[in-house]
């Protein structure tokens, strides 16, 4: 490469680093905003967000940037695919053909929206109120329209949203998807139903807060959490967040009457942050310095929380310590008893409390919905009893106002709808392919976990997905890492078999069917 050549590719990196940096005051500002902001900071936070991203989003679309970009075309051609540079190139003149399309003005007014919408959801959730949070969502589904506009023609005006968040996915391939999936879960569903529903009477009762964050710390530590580079707080609605690699913070909440809810959402917001810490160093402050795709990112939440985190080697570790942080809740609890609660199969009312069988079904719902929303089939005002009849519908239950109802995500109201909640399925699935190539690679990590060891997975993960970045599109990273596109059998093998074993169900044909993939 010319000394031409690697000026212009320091350039580059400077451009993309101020970009990096604004996005990154920006994040910063909106978990103060989920965390420690009083309320009465609220309309300047919602003014200040906005600032931020329309000034990232100018520097995104600059036509300067745009003109470096063909310059150092040529040259990534010349280099391997896999390396820094060429995919440094290769990404971020992706990035800014779909910020082009974007104006300034409407990122502006999106990230407004998000901001006050969040605030007022906050307070109408816990008061079941409707209608103040419906001239927000009128207005998000307008603007996600508008989005989808901006990248027309479009097949369905969802898949621009999609695509957004899972690239190469289509509403039809995702609709493919769901359909294959809910006719391989529903007969799990109903056999499990049929069974007499286990007690979880033990997870209830009186845990102190600071004893739950202190074990959830523990836990979360031992996966490999760094809190040199990161933090644990309380929210609404746990996420996890980051501001550089350097910084990357993780939320949760906590029921002093329920014991799991503050575990499983650290955990789970862990495997996000694992993720994020993971990535390479020289990736960071550039658009290759986080994860692929938000659903290969779900599939690392749902990894840590569920097929690691609900796991019998798990407990054998973890149980013990648990009856040793909580002795008068736990110490009459047998393994067994504990292990089928926190595993407990029943259709329900709340996604983030759902178990691992019925909560996709969960998922298919939210994804119909908002798809009716865009489509304009389904009017806002109208969602409350549309989410009701579709709760009866599918999980044969019906929540008995809107704050179990459709006031239970804050997706939809924090600035956008589509594009968002058919990530979580497919983190379900691709959590299980991955788990299965680590295993595959390394036999001994069921027993390293009964250990409370996991440097094992913890170092397959890194290196075959984490240090990665967003150097390669999701199917590709699939494809490296597992052998195969996405596939919903390793999946549907782990739910059999571990549910099998927990209910006592009949063996089932598991079939050779393949899931689409997210696509080159």
């Amino acid at each position: 490469m010319t000394k031409t050549a690697e000026t212009k590719l320091a350039e580059l990196k400077l451009r993309l680093l101020e970009i990096s940096d604004l996005a990154g005051a920006g994040a910063l500002l909106g978990w103060d905003q989920s965390t420690y902001m009083p309320r009465g900071g609220a309309p300047a936070r919602a003014r200040q967000g906005a600032t931020l991203s329309k000034l990232a989003h100018e520097k995104s679309i600059d036509p300067a940037l745009g003109k470096l970009l063909d310059e150092l075309a040529p040259y990534a051609d010349d280099l391997p695919y896999q390396s820094d540079e060429a995919s440094l190139i290769r990404v971020a003149r992706r990035d800014f053909e779909k910020a082009i399309k974007v104006p300034s003005a409407y990122v502006a007014r999106a990230s407004a929206l998000g901001s006050s919408s969040y605030d007022a959801w906050t307070r109408a959730r816990p008061a079941n109120d409707f209608a103040t949070m419906r001239p927000f969502l009128e207005q998000a589904v307008e603007l996600s329209r508008e989005y989808a506009g901006f990248f027309a023609p479009y097949q369905h005006v969802a898949d621009p949203l999609i695509d957004a968040a899972e690239e190469g996915m289509t509403t039809a391939s995702i609709r493919s998807l769901f359909a294959e999936l809910r006719s391989e879960l529903q007969p799990i569903v109903r056999a499990i139903a049929e069974q007499p529903v286990p007690s979880d009477g033990c997870l209830r009762g009186s845990f102190p807060e600071t004893t739950q964050l202190d074990y959830s710390l523990l836990v979360v530590k031992q996966f490999g959490y760094d809190l040199d580079r990161g933090r644990l707080d309380k929210t609404h609605h746990p996420f996890c967040t980051k501001f550089s690699t350097g910084d990357v913070r993780i939320t949760t909440r906590v029921d002093e009457k329920l014991f799991g809810d503050a575990l499983f959402s650290t955990m789970h917001e862990s495997g996000h942050a694992l993720y994020e810490q993971g990535v390479a160093t020289a990736l960071d402050g550039t658009p290759l310095g986080s994860g692929t795709s938000v659903g290969v990112h779900e599939s690392q939440s749902r990894l840590w929380e569920n097929v690691v985190g609900r796991g019998r080697a798990f407990w054998e570790h973890f149980f013990p310590i648990l009856q040793d942080r909580f002795p008068d809740q736990f110490r009459r609890t047998s393994f067994e008893t504990f292990y089928r609660a926190i595993n407990k199969v029943q259709r329900s009312l709340i996604r983030t409390d759902a178990d691992e069988v019925t909560y996709n079904l969960h998922i298919m719902m939210r994804f119909d919905l908002e798809l009716d929303l865009l489509e304009g089939s389904l009017r806002v005002k109208d969602l409350p009893e549309a989410w009701r009849a579709r709760m009866r519908t599918d999980l044969g239950v019906t929540p008995d106002g809107d704050r179990d109802g459709c006031l239970q995500d804050v997706h939809w109201y924090a600035g956008s709808v589509g594009g968002g909640f058919q990530s979580y399925t497919i983190g379900n699935i691709l959590s299980a392919q991955f788990y299965a190539a680590a295993l595959n690679a390394c036999p001994g990590i069921p027993a390293e976990i009964a250990k409370g060891k996991f440097g094992t997975l913890h170092g397959w993960l890194r290196k075959h997905l984490y240090e990665h970045g967003r150097k390669f599109q999701p199917g590709e990273v699939v494809m490296q890492a597992t052998g195969g596109p996405m596939s919903i059998e390793p999946y549907l093998a782990y739910l059999r078999t571990k549910y099998g074993e927990l209910y006592h169900l009949p063996p089932t044909g598991e079939g050779n069917r393949r899931a689409s993939t997210g696509g080159r």
